[in-house]
């Protein structure tokens, strides 16, 4: 077995007619991410965490060459790369951890945490997922973007690992 984590958090944007995307949800009414991508913070700290298992790093050159040059945006597709990497290791849990003021994501977690079981091919059993204000500690606790943190288990398919 292994654990990883990985975090991500981008800062509020003004730019008008981008979506606010959370774990591969459309958010109603929220206010967009600052990013090149989408700027997926659940999913980008998901590759993150991926990324602490294999040793290859998603997010820099290659998602900035799969972004600017190949234009893909959707940061799912950050996290398929990632899983390409994984080879004999099968994920067995991932939980989340997300600090915001705003929006409030209580009607979003189970469509988020299904998004995630389905993008991971796991049971959504297998997906936690928190979420808290931060009680205005930080700068995402006072409304100026999100932050979330990802660990992610995974355990040897057993083929020479």
């Amino acid at each position: 077995m292994k654990c990883a984590i990985g975090q991500d958090s981008h800062a509020f944007t003004q730019k008008l007619g981008k979506p606010l995307i959370l774990g591969g949800v459309s958010i109603m009414n929220g206010q967009p991410l600052k990013g090149n991508s989408d700027a997926d913070v659940i999913l980008h700290a998901l590759t993150n965490a991926i990324s602490g298992i294999t040793g290859v790093n998603i997010l820099g050159s290659i998602a900035d060459e799969m972004c600017i040059k190949h234009n893909i945006t959707d940061s799912s597709m950050y996290v398929k790369e990632a899983l390409k990497y994984m080879f004999n290791y099968k994920i067995t849990h991932v939980s989340f951890s997300v600090e915001c003021l705003v929006p409030k994501l209580a009607n979003y977690i189970d469509n988020i945490r299904k998004n995630i079981a389905d993008l991971l091919a796991i049971d959504i059993g297998s997906v936690g997922f928190t979420a808290h204000s931060g009680e205005e500690l930080t700068l995402f606790g006072r409304g100026k973007g999100i932050m979330c943190t990802c660990i992610i288990t995974v355990e040897s398919k057993g083929l020479g690992q």
